[in-house]
């Protein structure tokens, strides 16, 4: 695996979003012999194990799935209220972390300084304005390895799926390099963290071509026609996509809409998510498919994650709106 011994490390955790990019990412590892049993699968729930709000629903359900059939421990964590909560933060912190760990849930946080947010994440490339990423994947997945002493003392590799192709701002990520939690310079508390980004030079086509030789079958989003899965309701989300979801889901769509009124401030900045959806036409995949649109909004996975019978989902090479 390119200069990486993976070997060496006494851990590997694979943040693994249920997107086609984190499972190959996946796929790649154990196509280079990364040993399995020191593999573990991490999750970041962002809608805080509440009710559906910003996500899919079967994307967790999914993940476990996947993880279980390549028989990898699987662990959640999340952000407690989720990215719900933290949306709606008047006058107090940010919420803790929860995550689950071979020895049980551990919380942390939670008694930061007070804050108010009453309003969306912005569209940028900004970390601070598009705090979505930041509050519900980044900053738990930091708190998540501070958190377990387990980590210190040992070599642990973190890898995760950006590629250089999605946006020039995640080109400019390094494929190797100290993790952000990485301290292993400490004599108090040494913890060697390295980030791996081995996907990063794929194209999608190579993307798709690994998913397919191991059978994986795209989780639901992208056989609706969504060409990446980021939240369903992602603040980056196109006008067609925006139809396709006040389509699917109009009950939360609506919601969020409400919420742009109460907060006097829109998700979009150019317009409100209704006038922004009706710029839009929904996916010809999602008019045709009812009963994958119903599946995608259960909290729960049906039938294998692998086929003999792969197809190329119908939102592959398509829009491919979302984080940058």
């Amino acid at each position: 695996m390119e200069q990486i011994d993976v070997n060496s490390y006494d851990r590997i955790i694979v943040a693994c979003s249920g997107g086609k990019d984190s499972v190959a990412t996946l796929l790649h590892l154990l196509d280079c012999g990364a040993p399995v049993d020191r593999m573990e699968l991490w999750h970041h729930d962002v809608d805080g194990q509440g009710e559906a709000f910003m996500d899919w629903p079967s994307t967790t359900p999914y993940v476990h799935a996947l993880a279980s059939h390549f028989e990898i421990p699987c662990y959640l964590s999340w952000r407690e209220g989720g990215l719900k909560g933290e949306i709606l933060r008047d006058g107090v912190p940010t919420a803790a972390v929860l995550c689950e760990t071979p020895a049980g849930l551990v919380r942390r946080g939670g008694a930061g300084p007070v804050g108010t947010r009453l309003r969306f994440p912005q569209v940028s490339a900004s970390l601070s304005t598009r705090y979505c990423s930041a509050t519900a994947k980044i900053d738990v997945a930091d708190m998540a390895l501070r958190a377990q002493d387990r980590f210190l003392g040992s070599r642990t590799l973190f890898v995760t799926g950006e590629r250089a192709e999605e946006s020039p701002n995640r080109a400019r990520y390094a494929v190797f390099g100290p993790h952000r939690t990485d301290t292993r310079d400490s004599r108090r508390r040494c913890r060697l963290v390295d980030h791996y980004r081995p996907v990063h030079a794929w194209s999608e086509a190579e993307i798709w071509a690994i998913l397919q030789r191991y059978g994986v079958i795209p989780t639901l989003p992208y056989q609706l026609g969504f060409g990446r899965l980021s939240c369903a309701l992602c603040v980056f989300m196109s006008v067609n996509q925006a139809a396709t979801l006040r389509y699917i889901m109009p009950e939360r769509f609506a919601a969020l809409a409400a919420l742009e009124r109460h907060f006097g401030c829109t998700m979009k900045r150019e317009c409100g998510l209704h006038h922004y959806a009706d710029r839009g036409v929904v996916y010809a995949a999602a008019l045709a498919r009812p009963d994958l649109v119903a599946r995608s909004l259960e909290h729960q996975w049906h039938g294998p994650v692998v086929t003999s019978r792969w197809v190329l989902p119908a939102g592959a090479f398509g829009e491919s709106a979302g984080p940058t």
